[in-house]
């Protein structure tokens, strides 16, 4: 008689054989052979998909994982035009700009080369035809076994940002371990080493603020014309900015952008037992357009995720955004002096500052008055077809910008929350390895967050930094309208985002090569679908009626 536990045991070791089999098979394809420091992602998905909970929602991890921009890092093509940029820029620079570039975004590719003693490339791995063991690591963007390699050491700490976090590059293959953030059953761990050659640890650091912290707080450094450091400047420090919040008591980075799954669901299709507190890998982000841009142009762009499972995934960031990230209301609304006065409150509800990260990305109010008859009488801030917002300077020219607003008085002003480079000659610019210092960033603050104390890296700067109503959790802008007689009006007022601005778009068209002419003809095709709005607001006169 066969007894349950050795029908278990068969059950594991046939799998794991199978399993063993096909990764033999798929490295002797690859051309590879140990000693191998990662795995590409469908080595993984075997077992960690049909994954649903009881209710029947799919909650598998390579699926989620797979239409998220962590997938597409190394395929985003707005990335590929930066790095241009950049390499076009700082011509002395390009090994060392690819090399650091490809850290966070072909992290895999990255450390294989420099455990060889080499250095990351970028644009060798992205070429038509370029194949084996690099490019297909690289192409896999951030994934599976480089996140769950990362060991604890120094997380945290000035040292593990920009990409440095730590892997173990010495252990030899078969021994190294991946953590997750449970403990794994020995029978269990044998099967997954069986089927990948890691041996799978528990490690609660993976669900630590201080992993994303690695890749998501980034210093770059300003060059001069031969190549050498003349300035540093902290191009994306969410981290940074929710660690000096409310948040970094309540939530980590994961609660928001890997939510758990409230039921419980088992990790593996493979006998994998029911755990409670299963992180989603959906990565939610911001960066709703770029999903689609990679959708449309799945073809140029080697993406191989299904269209509706990148919708599916655009959809819910905006959703997100929509649900979670900013509150708007009329406050004020009143006639006096021949002018209508309107006071707008706008909150911040994420964890960081909004917007935060690259500094492409703004948010802004456009505000607008109608008569009766739907006329418009005012309108700060409107969104054109081409990208732009009517009104800001940066968007008409590329050595200007708009400042801070206390007060608006003028259809030509609009209150934009953002971040704003100069280089070592007060240029404004959108060269990352040329910016020094910003001149303004007013970019809306997490509640918890004293812009009094607040070390340089996260400080505000421009008129936002003595603006007595831009605050913890938000700021309050009054708009003084001229106002002719006393007709019925109705106030509208959106908090609009874009995570690529104008400029940031046509200021690659000065730098002509394959990845920045393609990039500017994607954003032309597709700039009417870059905004979406995060809140809403309406008040009518004479009722002053407000509704959110």
């Amino acid at each position: 008689m066969v007894t349950a536990p050795t029908r278990r045991i068969a059950a594991l070791g046939a799998c794991a054989l199978t399993l063993s089999l096909a990764s033999f098979a798929s490295r002797a394809r690859a051309g590879a052979g140990p000693p191998q420091l990662f795995e590409t992602s469908d080595r993984c998905q075997a077992c960690h998909n049909g994954l649903t909970t009881a209710s029947g929602r799919d909650v598998s991890i390579g699926l989620d994982w797979r239409a998220s921009m962590m997938a597409h890092s190394a395929r985003d093509p707005y990335w590929q035009a930066a790095v241009r940029r950049e390499v076009l820029d700082h011509p002395q620079a390009q090994a060392a700009i690819e090399h650091e570039c490809s850290r966070c975004h072909m992290p895999m590719a990255n450390l294989s080369r420099e455990a060889e003693g080499g250095r990351g490339e970028v644009f060798s791995n992205l070429r038509a035809g370029a194949g084996g063991p690099a490019a297909e690591l690289a192409r896999d963007g951030v994934s599976c076994t480089v996140c769950h390699q990362i060991r604890p050491d120094g997380l945290g700490t000035r040292n593990s940002f920009t990409g440095h976090f730590v892997v173990d590059t010495t252990t030899p293959r078969g021994e190294r371990p991946v953590f997750g953030p449970f403990a794994i059953e020995k029978g269990l761990q044998r099967l997954m080493h069986s089927a990948s050659a890691f041996r799978p640890e528990e490690g609660v650091h993976v669900q630590s603020s201080e992993l994303c912290a690695t890749c998501h707080t980034l210093y770059t450094h300003a060059l001069d014309e031969d190549g050498n450091a003349v300035g540093e400047i902290p191009e994306q420090v969410p981290y940074l900015e929710w660690r000096h919040s409310a948040y970094r008591e309540t939530q980590s980075c994961q609660s928001c952008h890997m939510p758990v799954v409230e039921e419980p669901v088992r990790l593996s299709s493979t006998l994998g037992e029911p755990r409670t507190g299963v992180s989603r890998h959906t990565f939610r982000g911001a960066n709703f357009w770029m999903l689609r841009v990679l959708n449309r142009y799945r073809d140029e762009l080697g993406v191989e995720t299904l269209p509706q499972e990148l919708e599916l995934a655009a959809r819910d960031t905006i959703d997100q955004l929509q649900r979670d990230t900013a509150s708007l209301a009329i406050e004020r609304l009143e006639r006096r002096d021949g002018q209508l006065i309107v006071d707008v409150t706008v909150g911040n509800r994420a964890g960081h500052k909004l917007p935060t990260a690259y500094p492409s990305r703004r948010v802004w109010l456009h505000l607008a008055v109608r008569d009766d008859a739907g006329r418009i009488v005012f309108d700060s801030g409107a969104f054109t077809p081409q990208g732009r917002i009517t009104g800001n300077a940066n968007d008409e020219e590329p050595a200007a910008y708009e400042p801070h607003y206390l007060e608006i008085a003028s259809a030509d002003q609009v209150q934009i929350y953002e971040s704003i480079m100069v280089d070592r000659r007060g240029a404004v610019t959108t060269g990352l390895l040329s910016g020094v210092r910003y001149a303004k960033d007013n970019r809306l603050l997490p509640d918890g967050f004293d812009k009094t104390t607040a070390e340089p890296d996260i400080s505000v700067h421009g008129a936002a930094a003595t603006d007595r109503d831009f605050l913890a959790g938000g700021d309050r802008v009054r708009y003084r309208i001229p106002v002719a007689g006393n007709p019925p009006l109705r106030v509208e007022v959106e908090l609009l985002y874009q995570s690529i601005g104008y400029r940031w778009a046509q200021n690659l068209r000065q730098r002509p090569a394959p990845e920045t002419d393609r990039f500017v003809r994607y954003y032309e095709s597709m700039s009417h679908t870059t905004v979406e709005r995060l809140a809403h607001a309406i008040a009518e006169t004479p009722s002053l009626t407000a509704a959110r």
